[in-house]
């Protein structure tokens, strides 16, 4: 039985905007099977919750942190003068989604 359903990719996709043929959606699902499949591989390992999570693949790890210094940066209204459109301290785009 499929965790996902064409209803539910249908919804996503409407969701985020991008329509999807009955192909891509079928494509969709097909690769959300590849995904179940391999997470039930690994959650198939024995004592996997056991394992504690790691913060880098080597054991000898090791980072130097600069030291953190506040610097001063460009003013917004500075950065906003090379824009052509501005309003409220936001740069006006043009739309590229429609509804």
């Amino acid at each position: 039985m499929s965790k996902f359903t064409k209803e539910m990719v249908d919804d996503y996709a409407e969701k985020l905007l991008i329509g999807l043929t009955s192909e891509e959606n079928k494509q969709v699902l097909d690769e959300f099977d590849i995904i179940d499949k391999k997470c039930d591989i690994v959650n198939s390992i024995p004592n996997i919750s056991e394992v504690e999570p790691m913060t880098h693949c080597l054991d000898n790890f090791e980072v130097e942190l600069r030291e953190d210094i506040a610097e001063k940066s460009v003013s917004i209204e500075e950065l906003l003068s090379n824009c052509e459109q501005v309003s409220n301290r936001e740069i006006e785009l043009p739309k590229v989604v429609r509804k």
